[in-house]
């Protein structure tokens, strides 16, 4: 077997089978001796991992493949011991002062450089709910053994029993709290690997350092059960979603990275969890109460996350009397944040807008920076499947139809297929919605319940959408105990059984 060793540029790389992506020349003057290049099958982007980020990625799979083998040695007691010791060391604000000096720092270094910090913060709320997390993985029942099934046979019994999966991998963007909520895959007796962005890997690291790691040794866990990927590189989430001993990929976040991500793990073959674009809609029905969406916008606009509206959806019968009440709910969400909001129109809806929003000029929170950009602003109704990633300043888009009918057809069309929330008091007019909306998250209110934590009670280790499948045997919320396989024990009580 021959090694690649070089790129040239314009080289072709064949990929899907019939079509072909070139090197540029860029990619061929960084390649080297020991890289490795990964060919996107989906859609022909070339990534480039230098030798160094794949030996990085390779320590910290082998680590927690050694973790892996040695969880099985260690009681539930431990692993709930472990719990407790990561919450405490977090509570402690002896041990959690390095922690926030080094998240300080990354906030300030990420506000530098123009980058978002709405997820980045470990603000006492996020650090509280980390500790509430870790609390709750402590109480959780293991279930590592427990008995799925009973099959009595003559002269014979199979069981069915839980077992854990393996190596888990995350990654994901700015986002301290994952910690506490992904090392929920201990409590069934799997090992994790993290990979966080360069904006909060000093906050990660100091969390290793002065809570996570002496938790595992105070537990008498197996210090590779779990791993940080000590690199800023874009290409280590690359080289660890492509490491075939993974068991489970799961990426939180959107956007275009976490979808590159997840086809990295599919062609590997190792299975995954993630939602490549967030943002929910919500749809004022036929019976939509006023009060109803007022209250549903706002409270769907407290910060952007993936649950946040995104898409508003208002019948053309009922367009004079909600959309003021929707703008006006809008604006307050704006207000509460002490701030601006923006509205994208669909084309063919843009009558039912004040005409002077579309030219009133206002300052809106983006993350790299403040800018003067107008309230309101007509959009194609392809667009519809932009996922608003706003910083500060609260955005959505709206659009107005003629039928429930069709603004069902236009989030089955256009949506990542995540969360739907009708607004009606008509209880057969709810059931039509959730028969025909293709999500697996539908509601009646405001948006942000879809959360693990929050609607579970359980530490919510990812989310995924609809927009590439559904999910087989489980749920769109990836907690914990949902990380497990099965496997099936004979127990011959007669030696003379045979088929």
């Amino acid at each position: 077997m021959t090694r690649l060793e070089r790129l040239e540029a314009g080289q072709p790389i064949v990929f899907g089978g019939n079509r072909v992506a070139y090197v540029t020349p860029e990619l061929a003057e960084a390649f080297a001796p020991g890289d490795h290049l990964i060919v996107v099958q989906e859609t022909g982007d070339l990534l480039h991992v230098p030798v160094a980020e794949h030996e990085i990625v390779e320590a910290a799979v082998s680590a927690a493949f050694d973790g892996f083998a040695g969880l099985t040695q260690c009681s539930d007691d431990q692993i709930s011991d472990f719990f407790a010791r990561f919450a405490a060391l977090l509570a402690d604000d002896d041990a959690f002062a390095p922690i926030a000096e080094a998240n300080v720092a990354d906030v300030e270094s990420a506000r530098r450089r123009g980058r978002s910090t709405t997820r980045l913060d470990l603000s006492p709320t996020m650090r509280a709910d980390m500790i509430a997390g870790l609390g709750g993985w402590e109480r959780a029942e293991s279930g590592r053994d427990a008995t799925v099934d009973v099959v009595e046979h003559d002269g014979w019994n199979l069981e069915a029993r839980r077992a854990p999966l393996g190596i888990v991998a995350f990654v994901f963007e700015g986002r301290p709290n994952v910690f506490a909520d992904a090392c929920g895959v201990l409590r069934s007796g799997n090992a994790v690997v993290f990979r966080i962005g360069s904006d909060a890997l000093g906050t990660a690291s100091a969390i290793v350092e002065h809570a996570l790691r002496p938790a595992l040794e105070g537990a008498g866990l197996p210090i590779g059960s779990v791993q940080l990927v000590e690199s800023a590189a874009r290409s280590a989430g690359h080289a660890l979603f492509s490491d075939r001993r993974l068991a489970l990929a799961v990426a939180r976040g959107s956007g275009a990275a976490v979808a590159q991500l997840g086809a990295v793990a599919s062609q590997a073959g190792i299975p995954v969890s993630l939602h490549g674009t967030g943002g929910a809609w919500i749809v004022a029905g036929e019976s939509c109460d006023p009060d109803a969406l007022d209250a549903a916008v706002r409270h769907s606009l407290d910060r952007k996350v993936c649950n946040t509206l995104n898409c508003l959806v208002i019948l053309r019968a009922d367009a004079d009397l909600l959309v003021p009440v929707a703008l006006d709910a809008l604006r307050r969400a704006g207000e509460a944040r002490q701030t601006h909001t923006r509205l994208h129109v669909v084309e063919g809806s843009q009558e039912f807008v004040p005409a002077e929003l579309f030219e009133t000029v206002v300052t809106i929170d983006r993350a790299a920076g403040s800018v003067d950009e107008p309230v309101a602003s007509a959009l194609a109704e392809s667009d519809l499947s932009v996922e608003w990633e706003w910083e500060n300043s609260p955005e959505i888009t709206l659009v107005i139809v003629d039928a429930l009918d069709d603004g069902v057809d236009l989030f089955n069309r256009y949506s990542p297929h995540f969360v739907a929330s009708l607004i009606s008091a008509d209880p057969a007019e709810h059931e039509r919605f959730y028969a025909a909306v293709d999500a697996p998250f539908v509601g009646n209110g405001f948006t942000r319940w879809v959360d693990g934590q929050y609607a579970l009670d359980k530490p919510e280790l990812g989310l995924s959408n609809w927009q590439g499948g559904r999910m087989l045997g489980r749920g769109g919320i990836l907690s914990g105990d949902s990380v497990h396989t099965v496997r099936y024990r004979a127990t011959v009580t007669d030696t003379a059984t045979r088929r």
